[in-house]
């Protein structure tokens, strides 16, 4: 998983192989670095006090107290900081949206046909959105670009929150299928978005057996177009998860069910009833994204939401995934988790459900979500408790670099902090 990624911008991974080659690139100009003296909360291991985190080449390549550093190596001192991998939020359309009201600003979704699973989002990203550095003030260093609408949205990516090009940025494209099981999304009743979405996967799976004749025009009609059952070829076998929005406990069953029948990879996103099905789903060894700040109906599909329904899944044995579900505030992942310890989910899981579970559940967990030597150098050095609201991200390493912090809003207080009396409070003065 070590060599470059191409922009893959074709619409649709051309076979099951091509998307494994999709990988993290390696990092423009890595610094060596050493972030010395802090409490380090490894994730997949112990904490430890006073801990060194060495990155060298983009890379860690020791966690340890006692580190030998190399002269003249620069360094990051993290005395009575907090010390953690970088956050990472797969609930998210960063890069793919600027303002959700105007149209003509919004990349993440593709109007038409509800089955769209060839709609790849690697092209339509903008790796200058305003929206990138606000997050990434917030501790947020990787991300999932998703799309959205449709009874299947596409394909989402896997993003780096750093970098000036989409190939700087993008760690994997076609990193996950999105969709949708809502009565919407089909145009009908639960039970027609169950049939349309079998409907789909086993025509993907008739076109992967006679594509030949297909081509020669000698099969049947199949109900989606020849790029979407391609597209849909990694999720059949595997090698593609599928992240299905569900809320009412009856259709998280019936999701299942399909994921069952069909030997799909499944995340379940939004799941606000899921602690009512909680055995079930950890029978599945399906991972649930959660948005613990949710306990109001959102609608009659959400009247079990509940502020411990991490903690409940979490007692259950389910793999437990804290997400924003948001773009343009992202950077409240740590109030959401925070609200999780709050409610019942023991601190060090609701790190790993923001860092080392979105990792694990995308197939990138021997790169990223924990401090361990060999993985991506994504570090995040926090004034406290990064659950606290008092405490803020104070250096965010992406891919072994030390990044900004600035962001327009930042830029925005210092402009009118202080104004001049006389001058018109909001005349245009430059950066």
């Amino acid at each position: 998983m070590n060599g470059a990624i191409g922009r893959l911008g074709y619409g649709v991974r051309l076979a099951a192989s091509c998307w494994a080659l999709a990988v993290l690139p390696a990092p423009a100009a890595a610094q060596d670095l050493a972030i010395t003296g802090g409490t380090v909360h490894t994730v997949s291991g112990e904490v430890l006090e006073g801990a060194t985190v060495l990155i060298r080449d983009g890379r860690i390549v020791e966690v340890a107290r006692d580190v030998d550093l190399p002269a003249g190596i620069s360094r990051v001192d993290a005395t009575d900081r907090v010390v953690t991998p970088g956050l990472f939020d797969v609930t998210t359309s960063l890069g793919l949206v600027e303002v959700g009201a105007v149209s003509s600003t919004v990349d993440g979704q593709m109007q038409g046909d509800p089955v769209r699973a060839a709609f790849d989002v690697v092209d339509g990203l903008n790796p200058r959105s305003v929206l990138i550095p606000v997050s990434r003030a917030g501790g947020l260093t990787t991300a999932l670009a998703a799309p959205s609408g449709g009874l299947i949205a596409g394909q989402a990516a896997v993003i780096d929150l750093a970098g000036t090009s989409v190939d700087e940025m993008v760690v994997r494209a076609g990193a996950a299928m999105i969709a949708n099981f809502s009565a919407v999304a089909a145009g009908g009743a639960r039970g027609a978005v169950s049939l349309r979405l079998r409907e789909v996967l086993d025509d993907a799976r008739f076109w992967r057996e006679n594509r030949v004749e297909f081509d020669a025009g000698r099969s049947r009609d199949v109900s989606a177009s020849r790029l979407d059952l391609e597209a849909l070829g990694p999720v059949l076998i595997g090698e593609m998860p599928l992240i299905v929005s569900v809320h009412r406990a009856s259709d998280i069953e019936a999701v299942l069910r399909i994921a069952a029948d069909y030997g799909l990879d499944l995340v379940i996103a939004g799941g606000s009833e899921a602690w009512m099905v909680a055995d079930r789903i950890a029978d599945a060894g399906v991972p649930v994204i959660v948005k613990p700040l949710t306990n109001n109906p959102g609608g009659f599909d959400r009247l079990g939401a509940r502020f411990d329904n991490a903690a409940l899944l979490h007692a259950a044995g389910v793999d437990v995934i804290i997400g924003s579900f948001t773009s343009h505030n992202a950077r409240y992942l740590t109030l959401e988790a925070g609200n999780a310890v709050r409610f019942g989910l023991p601190w060090e899981m609701a790190l790993r459900a923001a860092t080392l579970a979105p990792a694990k559940a995308l197939g990138l967990a021997a790169e990223y979500g924990s401090l361990e030597a060999g993985k991506v150098g994504n570090v995040v050095v926090w004034t406290g408790d990064p659950f606290e609201l008092s405490s803020r991200a104070e250096t965010v390493v992406i891919r072994g670099r030390v990044t900004s912090l600035d962001n327009r809003q930042r830029g925005l207080l210092r402009r009118y902090r202080e104004l001049d009396d006389e001058r018109p409070a909001f005349k245009e003065t430059g950066p």
